[in-house]
C-alpha cells in the first residue's frame, strides 16, 4: 500500500509501517537517537550514489543541479518549521548548528552564558569551548522533576540578571523528555539583552513547530531523529532580526554570494551565510526526501496527532505500573518518555526488555533511567507488549525474574 494523505488513519498506519522496513527488527522506541529510514529516502539516496558511481561527480552540470537539491532541502525544512526559506541554513548536525549559534554572539570579556543541567554535549560542547577559549562564565539552571514552568522561568531570570549574553537550551530535554517553556524563557532572555539558541533535536518532527513564535534567535535541528533522514545532516534557523548581527563561526565557498582572492567577498544576504563546507550529496537529497515524505505523503497532522497520542498512551501505561517512576511530566511532554524501574539498574532493565520483547530503546546514564521515543508509526500492540514486559520486570529483581523462554533445536544424528 502506497502512503497517501487521503488514507484513513488505520490504512495509513499500515502503509507507513510497510514503508519503514526497520520496524520489522523490533519495537522501535529509539527515534530520539536515530529514527527509522523510509524506503523512499533510501531509494533516492541509492539513485544518487549509483549516478556518482557510474557517471561520476565532476560534471559542472551535476554540481549546478546539486545546488538546486540544496535549495529543496532548505525549502522542506522551512515548510516544516513554518518559516521563510531564506532563514534556513543547512549543516551537518544539530551539534554544528549549536556551534554556529553559540559563536554567533559578539563575545566580550566578562560575558556569561546560561544553560541547564540537562543538556546534551552537542549543545554543551560549544559552551565549554567558549569558556575554555574566551573565559566566558557558564551558569547552569537546575530543572527539578516537579518544577512548574513558573519556577523554571524564574530560575533563568535569576541567572540572566548576572550579565548573560546567551541562553542555550533544548526545546525538549533529552533526559526527562520535558517540554521547556522556551517562549517565556525567550522573553526573559531578550529583556536582559541575551540571545536564545535552541537545540530542537527532540522537537522537530515530534511536535508542531512555528519557529518564529518560539522567541528563539537560532534554532538547530537534526535530520536523523524525528525527521527520519540520514545521519550527517541538519539545519539551522536564524531569526531575520539576528541575521546581520550573527557572526559566522566559520566560512567557505557556500557562505558567499561572490568572492575572489583579492580581498573581495560578499556574504549571502540569507541564512546561507551560515553555511560553509561541502556536502555528501546523497545525504542532502535524502534529508529533503524524508521531510517531504513526512509533509506531503504521511501528513504532518497525522504525524503530530498520532505521535502525541501514542506517547501519552505509553506514559500512562508505564505510570500505572507499581514500582515504575515516570520522570516525564504528563502535561509537558513531546515524544520522549523517561522512567525508572525500582530494583533495576537502567542498563540491566534495557537488556532484559530487549531480550524479552525485542524493544529498541536506550538508557540515560546521567539520571540512571530508561528512555523510550514513541512515534506516529508505533502501534498500540507494540506499546502493550512493551508495557507488559516492564510490568513483569517491576514485579521482580534481576535475581528473581523468571528465565526467558528458550527454543531447543534438535540436530540430525
Amino acid at each position: 500500500m502506497v502512503v497517501s494523505p487521503f488514507l484513513s488513519d488505520g490504512e495509513k498506519l499500515i502503509a507507513v509501517r510497510s514503508a519503514l522496513p526497520a520496524l520489522n527488527a523490533g519495537i522501535y522506541l529509539n527515534t530520539g537517537s536515530v529514527g527509522p529510514l523510509p524506503a523512499e529516502t533510501a531509494r533516492a539516496m541509492t539513485d544518487i550514489q549509483a549516478y556518482e558511481l557510474n557517471t561520476g561527480r565532476a560534471n559542472i552540470g551535476y554540481f549546478q543541479e546539486f545546488i538546486e537539491r540544496m535549495a529543496e532541502a532548505r525549502a522542506a525544512v522551512a515548510a516544516l518549521l513554518t518559516t521563510d526559506v531564506g532563514t534556513i541554513a543547512l549543516n551537518h548536525a544539530t551539534t554544528d548548528g549549536m556551534n554556529v549559534a553559540t559563536w554567533a554572539v559578539d563575545w566580550q570579556p566578562g560575558d556569561a552564558a546560561v544553560t541547564t543541567t540537562h543538556e546534551h554535549l552537542g549543545a554543551l560542547g560549544p559552551l565549554y569551548a567558549l569558556r575554555d577559549r574566551l573565559g566566558v562564565r557558564l551558569g547552569f539552571v537546575e530543572i527539578p522533576d516537579d518544577a512548574d514552568d513558573d519556577a523554571v522561568v524564574d530560575a533563568f531570570a535569576a541567572h540572566l540578571e548576572r550579565g548573560a549574553r546567551l541562553v542555550s537550551i533544548s526545546h525538549v530535554l533529552w533526559t526527562t523528555g520535558r517540554l521547556m517553556p522556551i517562549a517565556r524563557i525567550a522573553e526573559v532572555a531578550h529583556a536582559n539583552g541575551a540571545w536564545l539558541a535552541v537545540d530542537g533535536a527532540q522537537a522537530a518532527g515530534a511536535i508542531p513547530l512555528d519557529v518564529e513564535t518560539t522567541g528563539a534567535d537560532l534554532y538547530a535541528v537534526p535530520a536523523q531523529k524525528w525527521l527520519l533522514g540520514p545521519e550527517g545532516m541538519g539545519a539551522l534557523w536564524c531569526s531575520p532580526a539576528r541575521l546581520d548581527e550573527a557572526r559566522p563561526a566559520f566560512a567557505g565557498y557556500y557562505s558567499y554570494a561572490s568572492g575572489d582572492s583579492s580581498g573581495n567577498a560578499v556574504l549571502h544576504d540569507s541564512a546561507r551565510r551560515l553555511e560553509s563546507s561541502s556536502w555528501h550529496r546523497p545525504s542532502v537529497v535524502g534529508f529533503a526526501r524524508s521531510v517531504g515524505w513526512l509533509s506531503m505523503y504521511v501528513g504532518l497532522d497525522f504525524v503530530y496527532r498520532r505521535g502525541a497520542a501514542m506517547a501519552r498512551l505509553a506514559r500512562a501505561g508505564l505510570a500505572a505500573i507499581p514500582g515504575v517512576k515516570v520522570l516525564t511530566p504528563a502535561d509537558r511532554m513531546a515524544g520522549l518518555v523517561t522512567f525508572r524501574i525500582a530494583g533495576w539498574p537502567c542498563q540491566a532493565a534495557l537488556d532484559e526488555l530487549g531480550a524479552r520483547v525485542f524493544s529498541i530503546a536506550r538508557v540515560i546514564p546521567l539520571i540512571d533511567a530508561l528512555r523510550i521515543s514513541v512515534g506516529f508509526f508505533n502501534s498500540e500492540d507494540e506499546l502493550e507488549r512493551f508495557i507488559a514486559a516492564v510490568a513483569l520486570l517491576a514485579e521482580h529483581t534481576p535475581e528473581t525474574i523468571p528465565p526467558r523462554r528458550t527454543l531447543t533445536i534438535l540436530g540430525e544424528g
